[in-house]
C-alpha cells in the first residue's frame, strides 16, 4: 500500500513508473516529474484507464474516495469512464444554457435595433444586478422566488423602477429561450405585484413664461467653457432630448438649408427625426463652428474629442446656476416647449407631437406625419425661437396668427 510520503518523495526517472497503492489504484510517475493518479480496468474483455487527478493537488485520500466511487459504478455494471464523459457533457450543456450565456445572446439580437447607448446600458445592468446571482444558472431550472431574490437586491438600495426594469428584461430573456426551445416556461408573470409600486414623476421644467425669461438671461449670462455655453443655449431652441443635444454631430447640420437631419439609429425611437433650424439656433451653431467644426462632434467631451459632452454637462450647468433638479432638469426644455406651444393654440397638437420625436406606432402614418407636418414645424420652430427671444429681453410677446 501506498503511503503519502512515498508519493510525495518520488522523483522523476528515464521512464515513466508506478508506485502501487490497493485495489488496481497507481500513481504514475512521469520523466518530466508529473504525479498522475490512475485506475486500470477492464469492461467487455477491454482494458481502459480512468483518470483520478494530479497529485499532490488531489490528494492520496481523495484519490481513493475516487477510486471506491469508480468501483461502485463498476459493481452495478456502468463503465465510470463513459459515466464521467456523460456527466462532462451534461455540464457543457447545462454551461451552454445558463442564463448568463442565454441572456447575451439575447441581447445580441434584440439590442441590434436600440440605440449604443440604451444597449450598453441594459447590458451592464445585467452585469451588475443580475448575473452575478443568476448568470451561472441553468436557464430552464429557474424558479420565480429565485428571481424575485435578485430584485429585491435592487429594491433595497431604493431602485424600485430599476427593479421594475431588470423584471421586465429578465422576462423577455425567458421568452427568447422558450422561442429557440431552451426553456419551456416564463416564471416571471407569477411575480406580478411582488414589487413594490413605482412612483411615476416628471422631469422638473419651467413653463411659466416670467420664470423661462429669468432662466434664458441666467444661461446667456453663463460663463463656462464654450461648449457647455452654446449646448445650454441650444436646448432652449430644438426641443431635443439632453442626449440628442450632447451627442449632435456636424454631418447631420446642415446651416445652408436651416436643417438638422438625425439618423434614425442615434434616435430614441429608431425614426429619422428633423429639427428646423431657428434664426437663433443656427447663430449658436455658428459660434461653436470655428471652435468644433472641424470634429465628429458639435459638443465633444473636454476629456477627448472622439466623444461627446458629458450626460451631466447641462444637469451640472443648472445646478451653478441655482436651479434644483426639483425646479429645472436638462430634459426640462422639452416640457417647456411643449407646455407654451400647446397652449399657444397656434400649431397642430401633432405637429408639435412630431416635433418632440415621440414615437408612432403606424409606420404609414409616421411617414405621412413627417411629410405633412414639416412646413408647419418650420414655422412653429421660429415661432418659438422668436418668442423665447421676446421672455429674454423681458418685451411684450405678440403671438404671430395662425396661417390657413
Amino acid at each position: 500500500m501506498l503511503s503519502d510520503i512515498q508519493a510525495r518523495k518520488a522523483k522523476a526517472k528515464d521512464k515513466p513508473y508506478k508506485l502501487a497503492d490497493e485495489k488496481g489504484l497507481y500513481l504514475l510517475i512521469t520523466p518530466q516529474g508529473a504525479k498522475l493518479w490512475r485506475f486500470n480496468y477492464r469492461v467487455g474483455g477491454k482494458q481502459k484507464t480512468l483518470s483520478f487527478g494530479i497529485y499532490p493537488d488531489v490528494g492520496l485520500s481523495d484519490a481513493r474516495e475516487r477510486l471506491t466511487e469508480a468501483r461502485k459504478l463498476l459493481a452495478a455494471g456502468s463503465d465510470p469512464l463513459v459515466q464521467r464523459k456523460a456527466v462532462k457533457a451534461a455540464n457543457a450543456e447545462r454551461a451552454a444554457n445558463s442564463f448568463e450565456v442565454i441572456a447575451r445572446e439575447w441581447h445580441q439580437i434584440h439590442m441590434s435595433d436600440k440605440t449604443e447607448d440604451h444597449a450598453k446600458r441594459t447590458l451592464v445592468r445585467l452585469e451588475k444586478d443580475v448575473f452575478p446571482w443568476l448568470g451561472g444558472r441553468p436557464l430552464a431550472e429557474i424558479e420565480a422566488p429565485e428571481i424575485l431574490a435578485v430584485l429585491r437586491r435592487i429594491e433595497a438600495r431604493g431602485a424600485n423602477e430599476l427593479a421594475h426594469t431588470a423584471k421586465r428584461t429578465i422576462g423577455q430573456i425567458f421568452r427568447f429561450a422558450i422561442a429557440t426551445g431552451r426553456a419551456s416556461r416564463n416564471p416571471v408573470p407569477d411575480l406580478q405585484g411582488a414589487l413594490k409600486p413605482v412612483s411615476v414623476t416628471h422631469y422638473a421644467a419651467i413653463t411659466d413664461p416670467g420664470k423661462i425669461g429669468e432662466l434664458l438671461r441666467a444661461v446667456y449670462g453663463y460663463t463656462g467653457n464654450l461648449e457647455t455655453r452654446c449646448a445650454f443655449k441650444l436646448s432652449f431652441f430644438v426641443m431635443l432630448r439632453p442626449g440628442e443635444v450632447r451627442k449632435a454631430e456636424w454631418c447631420d447640420i446642415n446651416l445652408e438649408r436651416k436643417e438638422w437631419r438625425i439618423p434614425g439609429h442615434k434616435m430614441k425611437m429608431r425614426d429619422e427625426h428633423i429639427i428646423p433650424l431657428s434664426r437663433q439656433a443656427i447663430e449658436i451653431l455658428e459660434e461653436i463652428r470655428p471652435l468644433t467644426g472641424v470634429g465628429r462632434y458639435v459638443f465633444p467631451s473636454v476629456r477627448s474629442t472622439d466623444r461627446p459632452m458629458s450626460e451631466n454637462t447641462i444637469t451640472g450647468a443648472l445646478r451653478r446656476l441655482g436651479y434644483s433638479g426639483d425646479e429645472m432638469t436638462a430634459h426640462g426644455f422639452r416640457s417647456m416647449a411643449s407646455t407654451r406651444l400647446n397652449e399657444s393654440h397656434l400649431f397642430n397638437p401633432d405637429a408639435i407631437e412630431r416635433q418632440l420625436a415621440h414615437g408612432e406606432r403606424d409606420s404609414v402614418r409616421a411617414a405621412y406625419n413627417r411629410a405633412q407636418y414639416l412646413p408647419e414645424r418650420i414655422r412653429m420652430l421660429q415661432w418659438w425661437a422668436d418668442y423665447l427671444d421676446g421672455l429674454r429681453i423681458g418685451g411684450e410677446i405678440i403671438p404671430i396668427k395662425k396661417t390657413a
